[in-house]
């Protein structure tokens, strides 16, 4: 790799990861919860995924704070709206109270956690059923007990996890035939490296040959995904790259998210045209340019050899 796309590349993922944040925090308000919503959350993934997402990528970009300096305030800020439209952690802890068996309130609290917010009720809770058998028996697909895993571990829980064994279970782990990936499957196999690896902070925790196939094969995928315009997939792809021991941070996926990302930031979820209403482009879009902010704040993390080798 050239110095000269060294430079040009951290120039862009700067821009684009600013610009993506910058939608993410001028359109948070479009996130909110309505005025009546209990713990019941008639629909989950209408905000209160969301907000896990934002999070998420507002906290990479925090992690990434020597990379990002200008971009720091926009982030604490969507991380306090967030914690505000959660009550400050009250709408989780009622929710996983009236509901025990339910793993969300814990996936959505780690990445809050992780930032520093905390609520102790919830914690004491939590730590009572991450210590029965039924919690830790949950009947989920094999990634998403991977999920709940590093939600655990996020949240500082003794939480019983067999990472060897959880990944083997995957997909992922079995590396099978790589042209029979459909696109569920890829974001399984995704996530699969998103929790394994904690959303990078451990990308020495796949296994060489995980490492060896990912390698072997991310360029290609991407090149599928890119061909038939799934920008949101294809943004995916970019933090399965930045999570790996020696990653790639492959220019033509960069380049074209780059291409697609409109003048406002917003990153569209594919080829489609962006609806005109901002609230049904914030609904439709919100968990592209979110991922895209993440991917930028955690390639340029990587970039800068803040994480040890070994």
């Amino acid at each position: 790799m050239s110095h000269a796309w060294a430079d040009e590349r951290r120039d862009l993922v700067r821009e684009v990861t600013a610009r993506a944040l910058g939608w993410l925090h001028r359109n948070r308000h479009l996130g909110s919860f309505p005025a009546d919503t209990s713990a019941e959350l008639a629909d989950p993934d209408g905000v209160y995924k969301p907000l896990g997402e934002s999070a998420l990528a507002a906290g990479m970009v925090r992690r990434a704070a020597a990379v990002l300096p200008d971009d720091q305030d926009a982030a604490r800020t969507l991380l306090e709206f967030g914690w505000d439209q959660l009550r400050r952690g009250d709408l989780l802890y009622e929710r996983q109270l009236r509901h025990p068996m339910m793993t969300d309130p814990m996936e959505v609290y780690a990445h809050f956690a992780a930032a520093g917010y905390r609520h102790g009720r919830l914690d004491g809770l939590l730590a009572h059923l991450a210590a029965t058998d039924s919690y830790q028996s949950v009947e989920q697909m094999p990634n998403r007990r991977l999920a709940v895993a590093n939600a655990a571990r996020l949240t500082g829980l003794s939480y019983l996890a067999d990472w060897a064994s959880l990944t083997e279970s995957t997909w992922l782990g079995r590396r099978p035939e790589p042209w029979l990936l459909d696109w569920m499957t890829a974001y399984c196999m995704t996530h699969t490296v998103f929790h394994v690896t904690d959303w990078g902070r451990r990308p020495h925790a796949l296994s060489d040959a995980v490492v060896e196939y990912l390698t072997r094969w991310l360029p290609v995928w991407a090149e599928v995904w890119t061909e038939i315009g799934e920008w949101d997939l294809l943004a995916e792809l970019v933090i399965v790259d930045a999570c790996l021991p020696r990653p790639r941070f492959p220019e033509d996926a960069w380049r074209r998210l780059a291409a697609v990302q409109r003048a406002d930031g917003l990153v569209p979820r594919d080829g489609e045209p962006v609806d005109s209403s901002e609230r049904q482009a914030f609904a439709d879009h919100h968990h592209t340019t979110a991922v895209v902010t993440l991917a930028g704040a955690l390639t340029l993390w990587r970039d800068s050899d803040a994480v040890p080798a070994g």
